[in-house]
């Protein structure tokens, strides 16, 4: 059995979130804890309480996810050893990436909890500073549809399966690549509710406060490999990570590759950690005989332990 933990992003978020952990285990309520001091208001009790229009303004849900995703980690971390569930391998879809990177112990949660703030701050700016929209495109190839990015001037986002591309930009454009993938084939074609155009040349604007941001914290390289998200290849060092957390705001998430790498390089048992469950069924798109596991409440956390 090799294991690879997985951490979800944007999307992921639900008012009441970790909350159940929080009461039970004291290694979960330390994280909520740390995440309150480190950003200086109760990242907590929005979590736990929202509102939920609160909860999913970007500057929010970005530090929200990370927190509940390690506070559930902190909270798991006896229970998987003792079942043997020892990570060979880590990754996370997009804002995940950095809760893999804080299990790797290539960045401590307080630096990771203030970056992906200041991540959120910064790419709801560039959203601010020019209307963008989202889609899903679903059954239609990749090569297909990358020659409708181009004719639409858009760009393919998130390529989580074979089947299932997320497609970025402005909202003609996406409007006009909607329409293109109807007419070519598509099975099906659905707009996604957004905040902004994520993983586009939209957030150009986003990538030099990131990278300055970046460059206060202090990272390492990872004490097992992190897959990133642009080239679906381990971070090996703490330059690699930096490079690779600075770009992906703009590059689109190459999740299924990220999933085919794992898969040959003999991980077969997938343990997502924190809230929502769509990354264990996106591997099993791509790796049907993958075994997977989910954590992400105390219900969750105890049947671990049967």
């Amino acid at each position: 059995m090799t294991i690879a933990f997985l951490f979800p992003g944007q999307g992921a978020q639900a008012v009441g979130m970790g909350k159940d952990l929080y009461d039970a285990v004291p290694a979960a309520k330390a994280i909520f804890d740390e995440a309150d001091q480190a950003l200086g208001f109760s990242l907590s009790g929005l979590c736990f309480e929202g509102p939920e229009e609160t909860l999913t303004q970007t500057i929010n849900t970005q530090p929200a996810i990370l927190t509940a995703s390690i506070a559930t980690l902190e909270a798991a971390r006896e229970r998987l050893q003792a079942k043997g569930l020892t990570p060979s391998f880590a990754a996370g879809h997009s804002l995940g990436e950095y809760s893999a990177l804080v299990a790797a112990g290539a960045m401590t949660f307080t630096d990771a909890v203030r970056l992906v703030r200041e991540r959120g701050r910064l790419m709801q700016a560039a959203g601010d500073e020019r209307e963008g929209a989202m889609a899903a495109v679903m059954g239609m190839p990749e090569t297909t549809l990358s020659e409708i990015c181009a004719e639409a001037g858009v760009d393919m986002a998130n390529l989580n399966s074979a089947d299932q591309i997320v497609i970025s930009g402005s909202k003609e454009g996406v409007e006009a690549a909607q329409k293109l993938a109807e007419e070519r084939g598509a099975r099906r074609v659905v707009a996604l509710r957004v905040s902004a155009a994520f993983h586009s040349s939209l957030m150009d604007p986003a990538v030099p406060g990131m990278r300055s941001a970046l460059a206060s914290a202090t990272i390492s390289a990872p004490g097992f490999p992190v897959i990133g998200n642009v080239t679906a290849q381990p971070l090996a060092t703490a330059e690699d990570i930096t490079d690779e957390l600075a770009s992906q705001i703009r590059n689109s998430v190459q999740w299924f590759r990220t999933v085919e790498y794992l898969r040959d390089n003999g991980a077969d048992t997938f343990v997502e950690i924190g809230p929502g469950t769509v990354l264990t069924g996106l591997v099993k798109r791509t790796f049907a005989e993958a075994e997977t596991i989910n954590i992400g409440n105390l219900e969750q956390l105890e049947a671990l332990s049967g």
